[in-house]
């Protein structure tokens, strides 16, 4: 069967969604995960954008070797040194310049003819093919271009050096048949199409983005962009999950094989959608918590007799395990190390020191220990943020009654080891608490987001808490995972303030 190449962006256009701001360490922790999904191709970032951006990608090129690592840069000289400098250590390195074709994009962004337009991408390739090998142009807003402009443009940046051109629907404008008759004209008109693979990039804000995605499949296209969890711009790209199933499902309408392996989906989903904090909703197909679950009576019972009446998908395709209790009080070093790996982290002994430590602690509170319990302990020591200074809780407690006034009393450590230590009211137990965290940082600080949710399910359900907030007037997040709420909530406040104090300090440092 034809052989479809499989390019993730989640690093790169699925953290362009609003609110969105994963540091390095989260962004190599998504990147591992994603290698052992079996990505061909990972967009690690955006190097030009940001020094912060540059370091990501930089670590990612030199840890991934089973993944051709890839950044994103402008048809400018400059994104295209950077870039290199970014990614030059990398197994395979290669570059995806963009440039926009569209008359709206040309007219009123680019502010360019065409002709001029066509002289920079072609002047652009041919510079980044002096140091990539692979070199992917796109065609941005290609689905709204004039057809014989993309035919013209196209034939002399594949004369120039490119490797791959991307026809991104950027805008999520286009149908199935019109993305994939695009597809089949390029594909006829374009007299050198057959030096370089032909690419599918679709935004989702008609809904269509996975169904074009398989319709330019069908017609030509042998490489996929999207994002796990469809995540990105607006209302996101393609979700590379879906589309690996239904390619998977429907093997009789769409022969074509990836080199995605499927029980990873699970695991990789639950991990971008922690760090992210974009919560996956209870009806997304093939992650959402009711993918597989049966209300209807009905249902039920055709399923009790033979899962196929109304399962297409079954859970353990994309590693959703039924019996999910992995370890408990009694599991020893050595079997939590085993689990650790099997759960795809790769942890320092260091790092597994204090994950074992963690995991012990809460054995002793709670009786079963679930893959989501350990995955949100590894998850959160991993993408821990060491060796800097930093605000620590030492303690807290919280007065609480339908009939009192909340208040929270907090003892932290400063970033300058100093023990400070007050008390403040509020309307509520976390109002009172986040109140009485602000009146002990420094910083300007405005909560524009709160979020809570259950890691697993029960009463002794760990808390996963996320917040967005505005730090001085730079705009961070936070996470917490803990039994209790309130603890999670206040390990989630401190963890964006740190994450603001990490910025400041790599700023410092880049300045000096």
């Amino acid at each position: 069967m034809p052989h479809v190449n499989v390019f993730d962006t989640t690093l790169r256009d699925g953290e362009q969604s609003p609110g969105v701001n994963i540091n390095k360490l989260e962004k190599l922790e998504i990147a591992k995960h994603l290698e052992r999904l079996g990505v061909d191709i990972m967009e690690a970032g955006f190097p030009a954008s940001s020094q912060g951006d540059f370091e990501a990608v930089k670590a990612i090129a030199q840890t991934i070797k089973g993944a051709s690592v890839t950044g994103l840069a402008r048809a400018k000289k400059s994104d295209i040194d950077t870039a290199w400098e970014a990614l030059k250590d990398a197994s395979e390195p290669r570059l995806h310049i963009f440039l926009a074709t569209s008359p709206i994009h040309m007219t009123h962004k680019l502010k360019k003819a065409p002709e001029e337009v066509a002289t920079q991408a072609v002047e652009m390739v041919s510079y980044a093919k002096q140091k990539f090998s692979h070199v992917e142009w796109s065609a941005e807003d290609a689905t709204r271009s004039d057809i014989d402009f993309l035919v013209y443009i196209i034939e002399k940046v594949i004369d120039a050096g490119a490797t791959v051109i991307n026809l991104p629907d950027t805008v999520g404008y286009t149908t199935p048949e019109e993305y994939g008759l695009l597809f089949r004209t390029i594909r006829d008109r374009v007299p050198n199409i057959d030096k370089v693979a032909l690419s599918a990039h679709c935004h989702d804000d008609l809904g269509m983005a996975v169904a074009n995605t398989i319709a330019a499949v069908e017609n030509g296209a042998t490489q996929i962009e999207g994002t796990i969890n469809g995540i990105g711009e607006r209302a996101g790209n393609a979700a590379l999950e879906e589309i690996a199933v239904a390619l998977n499902i429907r093997q009789d309408q769409y022969p074509y094989t990836t080199n995605l392996v499927l029980k990873e989906i699970k695991r990789t989903s639950d991990l971008v959608s922690k760090l992210t904090g974009m919560q996956i909703p209870g009806n997304k197909a093939v992650v959402g918590r009711n993918a597989f679950a049966h209300e209807s009576g009905i249902h039920q019972d055709g399923v009790i007799k033979n899962a196929s009446t109304y399962e297409i998908i079954t859970p353990e395709l994309v590693g959703v395990e039924s019996n999910n209790l992995v370890l408990g009080k009694h599991s020893g070093r050595r079997a939590f190390k085993e689990k650790v790996e099997q759960l795809g982290f790769q942890l320092t002994d260091e790092k597994l020191t204090e994950a074992f430590t963690t995991f012990k602690k809460l054995t002793d509170r709670k009786k079963e220990i679930t893959g989501d319990d350990l995955s949100a302990i590894l998850t959160d020591i991993q993408t821990t943020l060491t060796n800097v200074k930093k605000y620590e809780l030492r303690a807290f407690q919280v007065q609480y009654g339908s009939s009192n006034l909340p208040t929270a009393t907090v003892a932290l450590m400063t970033p300058e080891g100093a023990p400070v230590e007050t008390a403040r009211t509020g309307q509520g137990s976390v109002e009172s608490l986040y109140n009485t965290l602000e009146a002990l940082i420094e910083e300007t600080i405005n909560l524009t987001d709160f979020q809570l949710n259950s890691v697993g399910k029960g009463r002794d359900a760990l808390a996963d808490v996320y917040v967005k907030m505005t730090v001085n007037g730079d705009e961070v997040n936070g996470r917490g995972t803990a039994q209790d709420i309130l603890e999670a909530s206040a390990i989630a406040f401190l963890n964006a303030v740190n994450r603001f104090l990490l910025n400041e300090h790599s700023i410092k440092k880049e300045m000096a």
